[in-house]
């Protein structure tokens, strides 16, 4: 019996062995080319925000010329940004985008204050932000993938069924992200292709629609127009809010093949790319639709596919559910490298660092969002999480333009393969401080209270744990033991940074 523990107990350090002997590292590979790191980006951005509800810009703007000039602005922001965290990327080398940038940027400034933030956004992104948004996302898919069995089927069991639907679309997306990162990348690319068809043809059908002489609501202009700042900067926030993601490129800078040129010639095309399906898709919804049936709060693009496309307006459905499906995907895979890169650094439980022998994929943090996402998905109403939740991004956006601006003086020597002008990252940081200040202002409510709650209790977790390291240590080892058999992993190799 002792033997046989004894066999066991060495199970984790036999693994690790036997894949020394093959000579291969265990850490994550370069997988991801050009075309693979574009449709990343695009995958996170296109999600169901441009198909189903695209609504409150134009309800805040008042206006088509005004909302338009709102998404155009929107995505030029966007753009602004995407190429600040290039830079950023490149410099630091390291997958987790934010969290990586703050631990480089601040780590060493003070023994305590240092690594604070670092732990704040990767507190803050793997246990609630992205989870509770991946929830979200799933349920839409749901809801869309299901609509055609479900028409008739009495509300209290079309939740259950979103749900399980949800659950099920959860399994298959954690295996995709646990199996392979050549297989996500080959689905993801498919998805990438898909929604942009899907956008194109949105865009088609406004094009003929134009043609046949069906001006009337563009023709409109701006007309009805608000004056109000407070409603122009909320229009600009939820144009924002829309093409969030332009910096899923560098969260996992590790994976990109030759990140020096590909990490801001990805940005370079996908943000612009997205840009201008985003302008000329509310064109298109705005050439079909009034201003009443955008801002009604129904699903926009199935309404403009059953008024343009008759027979073939099953299309704007499945294309929700193409978009929905691939968001979901590529942010469980963003989030899971964050995960992976917050217990390199110390920040979380050791085990989340952790990569399968075989697959070599961050097994153990993809399997911990699942858990955390399928919590979320079973309490089903958490929108009012994502709001408070939401203004964090602009914080840590305009926390990362600081980064950038305290690297270019600490390591001033160091090779930057892209460097954007100055004004830009604090153009972006302006536009940050604006956008985390306004909500509160505009709507003050118990939601940030709740959230700043949050952040005092990630403060305290620091504190007890990561600082003082106060942790249950058996229990730990036992959990390590039991992931490490359960998902054949085992600690990166120490070239991981090379």
């Amino acid at each position: 019996m002792s033997a046989q523990k004894a066999e066991i107990s060495d199970r984790p350090e036999t693994l690790s062995r036997q894949h020394s002997e093959c000579g291969s590292a265990v850490k994550l590979k370069r997988e991801l080319g050009l075309f693979s790191a574009v449709n990343l980006i695009l995958g996170v951005m296109i999600g169901s925000g441009i198909f189903v509800s695209p609504a409150s810009a134009l309800e805040y703007s008042g206006s088509v010329a005004l909302c338009l000039i709102i998404w155009t602005v929107s995505g030029i922001i966007s753009l602004l940004g995407a190429l600040s965290f290039a830079e950023l990327g490149t410099v630091v080398g390291k997958s987790g985008a934010e969290y990586a940038y703050f631990q480089e940027a601040f780590g060493k400034i003070h023994k305590f204050w240092g690594p604070l933030p670092s732990f704040s956004c990767a507190w803050i992104y793997v246990m609630i932000l992205r989870p509770a948004e991946v929830a979200i996302v799933v349920m839409t898919f749901a809801e869309y993938a299901i609509q055609p069995i479900t028409i008739d089927v009495h509300p209290d069991y079309k939740d259950n069924a979103i749900k399980l639907a949800s659950l099920a679309a959860l399994f298959i997306m954690t295996y995709i992200n646990i199996t392979s990162v050549k297989l996500f990348v080959k689905v993801q690319n498919v998805f990438g292709v898909c929604k942009v068809l899907a956008c194109l043809v949105v865009i088609g059908g406004g094009i003929y629609e134009i043609a046949k002489g069906n001006t009337s609501h563009l023709n409109k202009g701006f007309e009805g127009s608000t004056t109000n700042p407070g409603s122009i900067a909320l229009s600009l926030y939820y144009g924002l809010w829309a093409y969030d993601g332009w910096n899923s490129v560098t969260v996992v800078t590790e994976e990109i093949i030759n990140p020096g040129v590909n990490v801001p010639l990805s940005i370079s095309i996908a943000v612009p790319l997205i840009t201008a399906l985003y302008v000329f898709m509310n064109v298109a919804y705005m050439t079909v639709l009034s201003y009443a049936e955008m801002t009604s709060g129904t699903a926009v693009a199935v309404a403009f596919g059953a008024r343009v496309l008759g027979p073939f307006s099953f299309i704007m459905p499945l294309g929700v559910a193409v978009a929905t499906f691939g968001c979901a995907m590529s942010v469980q895979f963003g989030v899971t490298r964050v995960c992976y890169t917050a217990a390199r650094g110390g920040h979380m439980l050791e085990l989340f660092s952790y990569v399968n022998i075989k697959r070599l994929t961050p097994a153990p943090a993809v399997a911990f969002q699942a858990f955390l996402t399928a919590i979320f998905i079973s309490v089903g109403n958490i929108k009012t999480l994502i709001q408070f939740a939401s203004w964090f991004l602009w914080f840590f956006y305009g926390l990362a333009m600081v980064a950038l601006l305290v690297l270019r003086k600490t390591q001033a020597a160091k090779p930057r393969p892209y460097r954007v002008p100055t004004p830009i990252p604090v153009f972006v940081l302006i536009v940050a401080i604006f956008l985390s200040v306004l909500p509160i202002v505009e709507d003050p409510s118990v939601k940030y209270l709740m959230a700043i709650g949050f952040i005092l209790l990630g403060v305290v977790v620091y504190t007890v744990f990561v600082y003082y390291k106060r942790t249950p240590s058996a229990l730990i080892r036992k959990l390590t033991f039991v992931t490490q058999i359960l998902f054949e992993s085992v600690p990166p190799s120490k070239d991981q940074d090379d």
